[in-house]
């Protein structure tokens, strides 16, 4: 049975997007796709209330579809990564990826600032690449300071899009995930393909941290800043025992029943992914101070159980 709340959903066709779909479903909301490929959603995802032609932009016939809505859950944005081997950020690409979280998030503040029934949250995607790159054991939380890399840029410009709707009366959560533990998809469907080779190993220097987070539990944080009204502002999207990446292999290996022994070295990502790089030899040690002190408990909260679950 519907609870009568229409809930707005962007990148709902992506890894963690699909799986939000199926669990607000689940829960009795009415959802309504934003995509650019309005049909591909369909196919790939029924059961929607509607899907809606939608592109990046400060308007367009899309923005009615805000008004009267309960809430605005914004997922969408060019992918920081299209695995690890052969791509590079291009100016071009970077330019791509800086913009459709910019003007994106800018195109939905703004439709809900002419909605005549605003929506009383926007659940806004982030990222833990806010606090730059480290590859020391730095503890970070929700109130420590930005970085200045190339991904903090991103999540200082984006969030401060996503910011604005405040402005509006409307509770802002802003959601900075981890790396999300997805077999299929993203940095652990390509990690574990060396170590089922048997050819396996950290990515040195090997002490950075890896902040990652198992999918139920992204789902569950993303579940808790739509439901409930004390999340406002920044919330880590991270479990509680982030590891470094010598220790995330060493379990990975173990895992799969495979060594880890070959390290991979600095110098050779950096000659094939230039500065890209960054995203695997710098990391962040990430703890989820708010969803804690709020009372989330965590489905899997250590490493090694949460691979057991998805890759066992």
């Amino acid at each position: 049975m519907s609870n009568g709340k229409r809930i707005i959903l962007t990148g709902a066709t992506g890894s963690i997007g699909s799986k939000l779909f199926v669990a607000l479903l689940e829960r009795g909301y009415e959802i309504v796709i934003f995509s650019r490929s309005p049909e591909g959603a369909r196919a790939k995802l029924p059961g929607a209330a509607d899907y809606v032609r939608w592109w990046p932009s400060d308007s367009g016939p899309w923005a009615r579809a805000i008004d009267g809505a309960h809430a605005v859950i914004h997922l969408a944005g060019a992918p920081i990564t299209q695995g690890l081997v052969g791509v590079r950020w291009t100016p071009s690409y970077k330019a791509e990826i800086l913009s459709s979280r910019v003007v994106g998030t800018r195109g939905i503040v703004s439709a809900i600032a002419v909605a005549q029934s605003r929506p009383a949250v926007l659940v806004s995607a982030s990222a833990v690449g806010y606090y730059g790159g480290f590859i020391d054991a730095t503890p970070l939380d929700e109130t420590s300071p930005p970085g200045s890399d190339f991904q903090a840029q991103i999540c200082v410009a984006w969030e401060r899009e996503a910011v604005r709707a405040e402005e509006l009366g409307v509770r802002v959560a802003r959601i900075r995930t981890g790396i999300v533990l997805d077999p299929e998809a993203g940095a652990l469907a390509q990690l574990q393909v060396p170590f089922r080779l048997r050819t396996g190993g950290p990515i040195m220097p090997g002490t950075q941290f890896y902040s990652w987070i198992h999918p139920a539990d992204q789902i569950g944080i993303l579940l808790l800043a739509l439901e409930d009204e004390r999340v406002r502002g920044p919330i880590n999207a991270t479990a509680p025992t982030p590891q470094t990446n010598r220790d995330f292999c060493s379990a990975l290996g173990e895992v799969l029943g495979s060594p880890s022994w070959l390290p991979v070295p600095e110098l050779s990502l950096r000659i094939a992914l230039g500065e890209m790089a960054d995203v695997v030899v710098k990391g962040q040690r990430v703890l989820p101070r708010r969803a804690q002190e709020l009372g989330y408990s965590f489905k899997y909260p250590k490493l090694k159980q949460a691979l057991q679950d998805l890759l066992g």
